[in-house]
């Protein structure tokens, strides 16, 4: 950072294929300023706002630059490409450039020579709340990443850390306050959030040491263990632990229709067929032969047949001869180009009028595979389309994939049916009738918990509430 401007450095990298080709589509850029504005009290300086395409190369290429030069940026946020769409590479673009992992902050995150990268969701409002969720912890992390001293930046311990970061239950105003107390002081905001809400967090008063600890932890409430006997486990190694307990999920065919949405697939899938099956036009015109040995002459042609986008046999074309063909329709066979209907002119007519007898070609430019999409051009016989773990979507494009190689079935994970519960004596239905009695609570958690499940695309069991 220069002696000029003591903020933190801090760059947005809005990952986005879309946004890439139409900036103005980009809503993330200006709400993630914006969120910064009112939550940093003046910390950080945005100095590179940038959009690159879904590709791991432009990601790499925009990260390095802004993290291995002299001039480093404190902050790297990126938003987009997180997803699970076959295009969502951000996580496998940043992760082999992170030296450093910082677990706890958000999926993928880490440090870059002296630079923090987060990576944010895609969708505005996404990327907005798991800001705002971390931009308080960043400004010592950043610190700490840049080479600060430890020693001085922990002394205090959590309380001080707490403090700064506006966290803890006498959280202090951060560091920057003073500069720019005037502008905060008058500003009003209106928020609306759940948890704690203007609630201190609960804390202890005493350490552990200074607790009498039961020697009976079987005893009744008022002689157990003041505090867990069992150590605290970390995310990790708790999400660890549920892996290996877990049941391993079980498999079974299923058809490839719209109910096959949100199931996840249980093996590689291979393309059954060649995506086009046949040699396709790509434009209306007309079918000749042509090769390198005998180029296409301008001339008048007699019209032998007409190729149309729908099955059915055609006859060989033969030299000297040229097939009316529609956009889509397979070229006859012995067939090696088209020509654009936009390079020939109508000479005659048959004696019907009803079709074309001959046409002018205008030129003699055309070469062989010209307006000609090839078999397997898209996809070939035998490739790997999906593989094992993806999910498929209402909106990726899966089941439209499947269904154009010919696949009738999949095998698919046998989606988890999930089970909530509610405990405590003082918890009642949300919908009982009536005004709550004294320690009486509505139970709200039941109802969301099964909410996000459905919403997830699983069964959901109501097991009701179950008492102390």
């Amino acid at each position: 950072m220069s002696t000029a401007d003591s903020r933190l450095k801090a760059a947005i990298l809005i990952i986005s294929d879309t946004a890439y080709v139409d900036p103005s589509s980009d809503k993330s850029t200006s709400i993630l300023e914006e969120t910064f504005q009112k939550n940093d009290d003046g910390q950080w300086l945005i100095v590179h706002r940038k959009i690159v395409a879904d590709e791991e190369s432009q990601i790499q290429n925009q990260i390095r630059a802004w993290c291995d030069e002299h001039e480093y940026i404190n902050l790297v946020i990126t938003s987009g490409g997180t997803g699970f769409s076959m295009k969502d590479v951000t996580p496998e673009a940043i992760r082999p450039l992170i030296q450093k992992e910082a677990p706890g902050l958000v999926p993928i995150a880490g440090i870059r020579h002296q630079s923090l990268i987060i990576t944010l969701p895609g969708s505005p409002k996404g990327a907005k709340e798991n800001l705002q969720a971390i931009l308080k912890l960043l400004p010592h992390a950043c610190i700490q990443a840049a080479g600060g001293d430890s020693r001085s930046l922990h002394a205090g311990g959590v309380k001080r850390l707490e403090q700064e970061a506006g966290v803890g239950p006498n959280a202090s105003r951060p560091f920057m306050e003073t500069r720019h107390r005037h502008s905060h002081d008058h500003s009003h905001t209106h928020t609306h959030s759940h948890g704690h809400g203007g609630h201190t967090i609960p804390r202890a008063h005493t350490s552990p040491e200074d607790r009498p600890i039961s020697n009976d932890p079987q005893a009744g409430p008022s002689q157990r263990y003041r505090e867990s006997p069992y150590p605290m486990l970390s995310v990790e190694e708790a999400t660890k632990l549920i892996i290996e307990q877990t049941p391993k999920p079980r498999t079974f065919e299923a058809p490839v229709d719209i109910s096959l949405i949100g199931y996840i697939l249980a093996e590689d899938v291979e393309a059954k067929e060649a995506v086009p099956a046949f040699r396709a036009s790509i434009v209306d015109g007309y079918a000749v032969i042509v090769s390198k040995e005998a180029p296409s002459i301008k001339g008048v042609f007699p019209v032998a047949s007409i190729s149309h986008a729908s099955p059915g046999e055609i006859s060989a074309l033969q030299m000297e001869q040229i097939a009316r063909i529609t956009t889509g329709a397979p070229l006859p066979p012995e067939a090696t180009s088209v020509v654009m209907v936009e390079d020939t002119v109508l000479k005659s007519m048959t004696p019907d009028g009803q079709e074309e007898r001959e046409v002018e070609i205008l030129t003699d430019a055309i070469k062989p595979g010209e307006n000609v999409r090839e078999i397997g051009s898209d996809i070939p016989a035998g490739e790997v389309i999906l593989k094992k773990g993806d999910e498929i979507t209402a909106v990726g494009g899966e089941l439209g994939l499947l269904a154009s190689v010919g696949k009738a079935h999949v095998l698919v994970y046998k989606k988890p049916i999930v089970g909530v519960l509610s405990t405590g004596d003082e918890i009642i239905e949300h919908n009982r009738p009536g005004e709550l009695r004294l320690g009486e609570v509505r139970d709200c958690n039941r109802l969301t918990i099964m909410a996000a499940v459905k919403g997830w695309g699983y069964e959901v069991i109501d097991l009701g509430i179950a008492k102390d």
